[in-house]
């Protein structure tokens, strides 16, 4: 494969980069859950010196139980614990996103965003600040270094692999990620914590879904809109970038990753995470009201009326209420200027090519011009054989082997070879 000047200059600054000494101490992600509880236990138990710290990202009901049972444990085991309140960022780069991408009609990202957009930087900008080298969550990750560069690799439990959520990632992260849940599954790590005396955090529930509507999205959506809570609202041209900032520290977006030629960007001088300004592009407004429309066919007939083009995404079969059509239909398209959804059969939603924005490559070396890549647009499914290749305007250009349905544009796709990742991006287009 063959790189211009200006993108191989640009990949060895962004990927080669200097970073502090080596030493035995880590920085763990403590959400109060399962798998990161285990995780301090391996970890302590590895001879590392470990330090937790939870971010209040959002508190579902206004609980607070997570921050005990993560002090709780720090407590028991001696490490010293941190707390973070990131809430009102959250609130800024991830739900107000979450909303304005549906009022859109575009299907957001979230968990990606949030880990490759505040997570794991946090992460890396708290150990920075403390002298620590290690990183560490209780993903059900691995990672592998092939030719020099770090790849996220398939955790060894296939059901609870979480190797689609963190594409994005750069080598500075990467290289000092410690991933003590990749080679267990969850039974191990619920019989590991059982037969260290921690009950409590043997028996706690899987988290499912989003952490902030972990059920359906249309009732936390209605909730917002008819709450006429605060969002914000992106443009219609708008990206997820952070506005330029004097540097303080370099920390990798999500929103940055497909744009590193014309523009970084960066933290606010003298100012934590947790202050970053609004991504660009974005404005206070009042919400729009989502009123009711009507369900069209492919030539244009109405065949039904809808609650509101939000409330639905492509792909979609169930919860239309178009019963009485006595056939299988499924959302194509949705037009949100004119509140339509048009219905077709499954076989009209096959795309055979899809655009990517606001990607992230580990090594193009191994992605561009191959014929044996995976392309998933699901966290579990519709994986794919593909060909990438980058445009001359730095789009990536999948070529799809097979065609996939219900792809739509803010969707992720993520690249694999076997179980190694290679990158990803966002859905930016599809035909």
């Amino acid at each position: 494969m063959e790189l211009d000047n200006d993108f191989f200059k640009w990949w060895q600054n962004y990927y080669f980069i200097e970073d502090m000494k080596k030493n035995n101490r880590v920085l763990l992600g403590m959400s109060g859950g399962t798998d990161s509880s285990v995780a301090a236990l391996l970890l302590q138990e590895a001879g590392y010196e470990v330090t937790g710290i939870t971010f209040r990202f959002y508190e579902l009901d206004n609980s607070t139980e997570y921050l005990d049972d993560a002090r709780t444990l720090a407590n028991h085991l001696g490490i010293e614990h941190l707390v973070y309140d990131a809430r009102d960022l959250f609130q800024t780069a991830i739900i107000d996103y979450f909303v304005s991408e549906y009022l859109h009609a575009r299907t957001p990202v979230p968990c990606i965003l949030c880990n490759n957009y505040l997570k794991w930087p946090l992460l890396k900008q708290v150990a920075d600040e403390r002298n620590i080298y290690y990183l560490s969550t209780g993903h059900y990750v691995n990672k592998r270094q092939i030719d020099g560069f770090y790849h996220i690799t398939c955790g060894e439990d296939k059901d609870k692999d979480q190797s689609f959520f963190l594409w994005g990632l750069p080598q500075e992260i990467l290289q000092r990620m410690l991933l003590p849940m990749g080679n267990k599954t969850k039974v191990e790590v619920r019989q590991m914590a059982a037969e260290r005396g921690f009950y409590k955090v043997a028996r706690k529930k899987d988290s499912v879904g989003v952490c902030f509507c972990p059920m359906d999205y249309r009732s936390f959506l209605k909730k917002i809109v008819n709450g006429n809570e605060r969002i914000v609202q992106h443009s219609a041209t708008s990206d997820l970038s952070v506005p330029e900032k004097q540097p303080l520290e370099r920390i990798n977006l999500l929103s940055q990753l497909s744009v590193p030629l014309c523009r970084e960007s960066f933290l606010t001088d003298n100012s934590r995470a947790a202050s970053l300004a609004l991504p660009k592009g974005t404005s206070h407004k009042r919400l729009p009201m989502i009123t009711p429309g009507y369900f069209y066919d492919e030539d244009g007939r109405i065949v039904g009326r809808h609650e509101g083009f939000p409330f639905y995404t492509i792909g979609q079969r169930h919860g239309l209420g178009l019963q009485h059509l006595n056939r299988a239909v499924f959302v194509k398209e949705i037009l949100p200027e004119e509140n339509k959804v048009v219905i077709a059969p499954l076989t009209s939603l096959k795309k055979h090519e899809i655009l990517l924005k606001d990607w992230n490559v580990t090594n193009p070396f191994l992605l561009f011009g191959h014929d044996d890549i995976i392309v998933k647009i699901r966290y579990r499914k519709q994986a794919n054989r593909c060909t990438v290749i980058l445009t001359p305007d730095r789009l990536l250009h999948v070529k799809l082997y097979e065609p996939l349905t219900s792809v739509a544009v803010g969707q992720a796709a993520a690249f694999y070879k076997d179980d190694v990742v290679l990158g990803g991006g966002v859905i930016v287009d599809s035909w």
